[in-house]
């Protein structure tokens, strides 16, 4: 899989790339990283990439021309054939205004094999880019950076972990917070107690403990040292359940419960009712 990224700053990204997941799926070659500075594709001696908007307006806005000729230097499939064919690449532009980056999307950009990322700046970036040139608009939350270089880098994070082989153990990516129903049947080897993790299923994880057992009189809950590997995965389901009422109650909407999900969130809802004032 290769990610292209267009920026102003390509020196940002020496920094959060070269570290942990993304820097080891780099060198197995999982990935490739390419950094592209706009203004090698501007023509006037000030390598101007920006400038003030038609109508006025406050700031300054990302110019068209540096970023088209960069997306042609690539040899990116044409708009209109990415949209109607099955090409295995997506141009994205970073901005405020776009859709909410999620686990889903990033689910999403792991089926391709080249993703782009224009990393917006200033006041935004020239509407044509938007219009004729990306698919998909993107924001990482509902704040405003100086720049999109931060989503970019957070992007190729969330997405490499999802690939074949970028974790020790492949069975981490399922069990994270805001995974979708990825199986909770997990298959086991004649003999095999059951297994105490469940997958996320879109809700926020469930507490996590290591030794010692007792740390300065915080005991771990017994439950998860008695070694009985259905109760573990029971009080385990019903933390992350809690967990999402209380932070997150908006994902219990768009999850699949089971019935046991059903039942536990009964008797959650039922004790919260009890110690209200």
């Amino acid at each position: 899989m290769k990610f292209e990224i267009l920026t102003i700053f390509p020196d940002f990204f020496r920094g959060p790339l070269d570290y942990g997941i993304v820097r080891r799926a780099r060198e197995a070659a999982l990935i490739e990283i390419g950094i592209h500075d706009l203004r090698a594709f501007t023509h006037d001696r000030h390598r101007t990439v920006d400038d003030r908007p038609f109508g006025g307006g406050e700031g300054m806005v990302l110019k068209p021309e540096p970023i088209f000729e960069c997306l042609e230097s690539l040899a990116i499939t044409p708009r209109e054939q990415r949209l109607s064919s099955t090409a295995n690449e997506t141009v994205v532009l970073l901005s405020p205004q776009g859709e909410l980056f999620t686990q889903s999307v990033a689910q999403q950009f792991v089926q391709r094999e080249r993703v782009v990322l224009i990393c917006g700046r200033y006041e935004g970036v020239d509407q044509r880019v938007s219009e004729f040139l990306a698919d998909r608009e993107i924001s990482i939350g509902d704040f405003v950076l100086s720049g999109g270089e931060l989503g970019a880098a957070l992007i190729v994070d969330a997405v490499t972990r999802l690939l074949p082989g970028a974790l020790g153990n492949a069975a981490s990516s399922q069990q994270e917070s805001f995974t979708a129903n990825s199986g909770d049947v997990v298959v086991r080897g004649e003999g095999e107690p059951p297994s105490s993790t469940c997958a996320s299923g879109g809700l926020l994880d469930y507490p996590h403990y290591t030794r010692p057992a007792d740390f300065r009189g915080m005991a771990v809950p017994e439950v998860l040292v008695n070694g009985n590997h259905d109760e573990i995965r029971r009080w385990r389901r019903r933390k992350a359940l809690e967990k999402t009422l209380r932070i997150r109650p908006d994902l219990l909407r768009a999850v699949e419960l089971s019935s046991e999900d059903r039942g536990l969130l009964d008797q959650i809802e039922a004790q919260q009712e009890n110690v209200e004032p």
